[in-house]
């Protein structure tokens, strides 16, 4: 696979709405299909194995998840072989550490007026 480039030096930048990734690993069959991809790159068939729905129901999943960006193909002589796209994980995750950061913030702040709390308490009982 050839990188695509603007100029030689600055490699062009792939955006992928985290929404329509979101949309796209809101069901869960298709979530397992992606998790499948997790580990390495596979064929459709060795995806389909052990799920609950046809071969071709998978290549539907693999065709939602690859037009939100999540997974990329290539072909190996007659096969097509899947694997996550990581530049689309970490758009994800940094959309998800938005509200992670948030969240632990918060956490942070709480936990030092309780601690404030428990000083003052403390002060008081001296």
């Amino acid at each position: 696979m050839i990188p695509l480039t603007v100029r030689r030096s600055l490699p062009f930048a792939v955006t992928y709405g985290t929404a329509s990734m979101l949309d796209a690993l809101g069901d869960p069959t298709r979530r397992l299909v992606f998790e499948r991809l997790a580990g390495r790159a596979l064929p459709v068939g060795e995806i389909a194995d052990g799920l609950p729905v046809s071969r071709p129901a998978v290549s539907q999943h693999l065709r939602v998840l690859k037009d939100a960006g999540l997974v990329l193909d290539e072909a190996r002589g007659t096969r097509r072989i899947y694997r996550a796209n990581p530049a689309a994980l970490e758009a994800l995750r940094t959309y998800l550490d938005r509200f992670w950061d948030r969240a632990l913030a918060a956490f942070a702040a709480a936990a030092e007026r309780e601690a404030r709390r428990q000083a003052r308490k403390e002060e008081e009982r001296s």
